[in-house]
C-alpha cells in the first residue's frame, strides 16, 4: 500500500469509524433484502497464523457472510496491514479473541471441526478420513439442534495442522481442490467455507452432548481396550476412528451416558474374567442413572444383574 504512514494511518482511523455502523453480534438469523438468512453459531480459529494480512482478509470475509465470532491462537503481531485489510471488518479483528492453546480457543464449543488441505494417502487414514467438502459439512450441521456451537478450524499457512492437532478434532473438513495446487491461501480457504455455511438452518431436535463430556466418553473408550488388552499398535488409530463415528452420530446427552454404561460394564466383564477386583465398575453401574432428570426423560431402567447372567 502507498503513502506515508501519517496517511496510512488516517487511512485506517476512517475505516474504524466506518466499521462501527452494525457491527453488533448477529442473531441466529436476520432478514437480508426480506429474506430470512440463517446464521449458524459458528466460531472461526485461526491456529497460530504467519501474515497479518490473511488475518485481516479473514475479518473482511466473515463478515461478507456474517460471521463475526474470531479467535485467534498465538497470532502474527496485528498492527497497520491486519487493520488495513481487514477493511469495513475491523470491528471482526478489534474484538478477536487471543488465546495461547486450542483447546482455550474451543472453549464451550460442542463440535470442533478441522480443516486441512493434505488428502488422505489410503482409504483407511484414521487422521484426515472422512474429510468433508464444504457442502457436505453444511448438511450434516443441519441435522443439529440450532443451539448447537460450532467451532472450525483453520491451520498455519506453512504447515498447517498437526497429526495430534486433527485428532483433537471431532470432525474434519477440507475444500476439493485440484491436485496441481491443493493448498489454498488462508483467507479464500475461510471465504469458501463461510459462504457454503452462512445458511446453513439448524433443525436438530435434540441437543448433542458438549465438547468436553464427548472427549470424555472417548477416553473412556480408549480405557475400554486398555482393559480388553487390544493391540495397543492398533489401539490409537481404532480410538480415532470411533471418535470421528461418534462425532457424526450426534449424541446426544442420553446416549454418550448409555454408552458409557455399555463401556462400565465390557470394563467389568474384561476385569473380572482376569481375576480383578471389579467392585468400582460394579457400584459404576449401579449409580449410572441416578439422575432424575434423564430418567423421567427418556423412561429408561438399567438391569444391573445382567452383567451376572452374561458370565453364566
Amino acid at each position: 500500500m502507498s503513502g506515508s504512514p501519517t496517511e496510512l494511518n488516517k487511512e485506517i482511523e476512517t475505516k474504524k469509524d466506518e466499521a462501527t455502523i452494525g457491527t453488533e453480534m448477529m442473531t441466529e438469523n436476520e432478514e437480508i433484502g426480506g429474506i430470512e438468512k440463517f446464521i449458524p453459531n459458528l466460531r472461526i480459529v485461526l491456529v497460530e497464523p504467519l501474515y497479518q494480512g490473511n488475518v485481516g482478509s479473514v475479518c473482511r470475509i466473515m463478515k461478507n457472510f456474517g460471521f463475526l465470532e474470531l479467535y485467534l491462537v498465538n497470532p502474527c503481531p496485528l498492527e497497520g496491514e491486519a487493520r488495513a485489510m481487514s477493511s469495513h471488518a475491523i470491528d471482526v479483528l478489534r474484538n478477536a479473541k487471543i488465546c495461547e492453546s486450542i483447546e482455550e480457543a474451543v472453549a464451550g464449543c460442542d463440535v470442533i471441526i478441522g480443516t486441512t488441505g493434505m488428502r488422505a494417502q489410503k482409504g483407511c487414514d484414521h487422521i484426515r478420513t472422512p474429510a468433508l467438502t464444504p457442502g457436505v459439512l453444511r448438511e450434516k450441521m443441519e441435522e443439529f439442534h440450532p443451539d448447537t456451537k460450532f467451532a472450525i478450524l483453520f491451520g498455519r499457512e506453512d504447515i498447517g495442522f498437526t497429526n495430534d492437532e486433527l485428532s483433537f478434532c471431532s470432525m474434519i473438513a477440507t475444500i476439493p481442490s485440484s491436485h496441481i495446487y491443493p493448498v489454498m491461501n488462508l483467507s479464500h480457504a475461510v471465504g469458501i467455507m463461510v459462504y457454503e455455511l452462512s445458511g446453513a438452518n439448524l433443525t436438530g431436535k435434540y441437543k448433542t452432548v458438549d465438547f468436553k463430556e464427548f472427549n470424555a466418553m472417548c477416553a473412556h473408550f480408549g480405557d475400554v481396550l486398555d482393559d480388553m488388552d487390544f493391540d495397543p499398535l492398533k489401539k490409537e488409530k481404532m480410538a480415532l476412528m470411533m471418535k470421528r463415528i461418534f462425532a457424526r452420530a450426534e449424541l446426544t446427552p442420553c446416549e454418550a451416558k448409555t454408552l458409557r454404561g455399555i463401556f462400565r460394564n465390557i470394563q467389568y466383564h474384561a476385569k473380572k474374567s482376569k481375576g480383578e477386583d471389579v467392585g468400582k465398575y460394579r457400584r459404576d453401574i449401579d449409580n449410572q442413572f441416578e439422575n432424575d432428570d434423564f430418567e423421567d426423560e427418556f423412561d429408561l431402567e438399567f438391569d444391573v444383574d445382567f452383567v451376572d447372567k452374561m458370565t453364566d
